[in-house]
């Protein structure tokens, strides 16, 4: 563990890149096999799952450091994260940790994984020995993997370019390599850094292996002929909102990947039926679709989650969530890497299997008529991008007919964009406030927003609820026609520091409770946040579910009264707005 806490407080300690790569390049070299595999899992994002419930290990915490929980809590709210706190607080033991010098592995594997699933009682007994026999980093980076909550200031391609120069193979071949590796339902091996670092081998990867994906960039500029050139250039396709996958055909059996390099294959065994008949040696990029073969687009990226989030799939659940496969590249065929072949040519090629494998659905192109040219055939797509939500889409995607497919986000091997529509807004009520993380510790930047149950019939109305908050009068249950805020949506970001520091300085004025680290404040401001989409959800006291909710701009020009309804945001869930 100490040999990982140096690494760590090495890596912490820069912003430099190449400060931050010589680190890697140092401390994975040091480090035994084992202990490396740990390293490179949990630097390159990895998160196994939680080891303990947190409000257990916050009274293991409390008994360590002798704390009441409320002085525990007051403690919290200062250093506005857990683990520094326990780091702070708990006391060291006069002997050290007898394991303390011993590798990461040895903690991950015998101190980390095996407390999940144990008695409460002995839970807490070995995390109170655990956490007063390390010193105060060694407590904070133990609490931090208990809880699947570590990361620190490294890219995963920052890994790949250490890993990369150790093993003396190209940073692309090393992502290939990489892909995987922090599957969340395996540990990472010695023998598993062993082959990361292995001579290389020239041929696709072999087994179930995937590629890296080719991730999009986001465009922020209006398509037009300066900025992209002749759209005759581009192949256009949907921006679908599902689970971007790759499906993988070898040696007789399949398997298919997330983007986060999960394997996912008993999720989705009728896409597993189908690729079952495809031809060997065939890896196809796409998307995961809640789609029915009778409906005219796809369900909510929402209903597509209940078949992640279920342990068994039921046969109800199947039929409510049919699940269909929509390809848009080709990465191998026949065995052979297909990737450094242009876009048009992969493309022709899928057509082709698609003509010949039944049941292979692939993304149609949008091609604007021949006779619109020049900014005619950007305008044309530009309409196409509004009919995006309706057709339960996202916008387009942009993708560049010379265009290799790359590794990762970036534009060395050519360029797809994600030209996405204009989020969803809505104008609502701070209710709600939580201190960060981080940087933010000190600051309340995690606010709960609210809108108005029905339009208020005028300014006094909506003044006399507000002075009803500030009394902390509750609102009546048995008149649906009272006016009231009910709170819809929780946002962190979109707002600068200055702006942050000022809300801040706005709620500690105007707290009216606390309850833990939340406190509830008079309304007073109104904000503008932007949203991709809006669900009915029966989960949800408002009733609807906003996804990637953000913070656009705070409405100093809106009176209260003006917020915007929940008849209103419901109407963007049914698309009528």
């Amino acid at each position: 563990m100490r040999d990982f806490a140096a690494l760590y407080e090495a890596l912490d300690a820069s912003t430099a890149t190449g400060a931050k790569l010589a680190a890697l390049v140092a401390g994975l070299r040091a480090a035994a096999p084992e202990d490396a595999a740990w390293a490179v899992y949990l630097l390159a994002g990895g998160k196994p799952r939680q080891a303990v419930p947190t409000a257990r290990l916050r009274a293991a915490a409390c008994a360590a450091a002798g704390l009441p929980d409320w002085l525990f809590d007051e403690c919290y709210q200062a250093a506005g994260d857990l683990a520094e706190t326990i780091a702070h607080v708990v006391p060291p033991s006069a002997e050290p940790h007898s394991s303390a010098g011993l590798g990461l592995a040895h903690w991950m594997e015998q101190h980390v994984l095996t407390l999940r699933g144990l008695p409460p009682a002995e839970q807490e007994a070995r995390l109170v020995a655990d956490l007063k026999g390390l010193d105060p980093l060694g407590r904070f980076l133990f609490v931090k993997l208990i809880g699947g909550g570590f990361r620190v200031g490294v890219s995963r391609l920052l890994v790949q370019r250490a890993l990369a120069e150790l093993a003396g193979v190209d940073p692309p071949r090393m992502a290939e390599r990489m892909v995987g590796f922090t599957d969340a339902r395996r540990a990472p091996t010695a023998a598993d850094w062993q082959a990361l670092l292995a001579p290389d081998a020239a041929g696709a990867p072999r087994g179930g292996q995937p590629y890296p994906f080719f991730l999009a960039h986001a465009l922020e500029v209006e398509p037009s002929i300066p900025a992209l050139g002749p759209a005759a250039d581009w192949l256009v396709e949907w921006k679908y909102d599902g689970i971007r996958a790759q499906v993988v055909r070898r040696g007789g059996q399949c398997w298919i990947w997330s983007r986060g390099e999960e394997l996912v294959s008993d999720r989705f065994p009728e896409v597993m039926a189908l690729a079952a008949a495809w031809p060997e040696g065939l890896v196809l990029d796409g998307e995961l679709l809640a789609w029915g073969a009778d409906a005219p687009a796809p369900q909510p990226f929402q209903a597509l989650q209940r078949r992640i989030a279920r342990k068994s799939l039921t046969k109800k659940l199947l039929a409510e969530v049919p699940v269909r496969f929509v390809a848009y590249d080709l990465l191998e065929q026949d065995g052979a890497d297909a990737r450094a072949r242009p876009q048009t040519e992969r493309r022709a090629a899928l057509l082709d299997l698609a003509a010949r494998v039944p049941g292979l659905a692939v993304s149609p192109r949008l091609e604007p008529p021949a006779d619109l040219g020049g900014p005619a055939a950007w305008s044309w797509l530009a309409e196409r991008r509004e009919e995006a939500r309706e057709r339960g889409v996202e916008g387009l995607m942009l993708k560049h007919h010379q265009a290799r497919y790359g590794s990762g986000r970036s534009k060395a091997e050519g360029v797809w964009w994600k030209w996405k529509v204009e989020p969803l807004v809505a104008d609502a009520v701070l209710v709600y406030a939580q201190a960060g993380h981080g940087r933010r510790s000190g600051l309340y930047t995690d606010y709960t927003f609210a809108l108005w149950n029905r339009p208020p019939h005028a300014a006094a109305e909506a003044q006399a609820v507000v002075e009803a908050i500030a009394r902390r009068v509750p609102a009546p249950r048995d008149d649906a026609q009272a006016l009231q805020l009910v709170p819809f949506a929780k946002a962190y970001s979109g707002l600068s520091d200055e702006e942050f520091r000022a809300v801040d300085r706005e709620i500690r004025a105007r707290t009216l409770e606390k309850f833990g680290p939340v406190r509830s404040v008079v309304p007073t401001l109104v904000f503008e946040l932007g949203f991709e989409a809006v669900n009915a959800s029966p989960r949800h006291k408002s009733g609807v579910a906003v996804r990637f909710p953000r913070m656009l701009r705070i409405r100093h020009d809106k009176p209260l009264w003006q917020a915007d309804t929940l008849q209103m945001v419901r109407a963007l869930a049914r698309g009528t707005a």
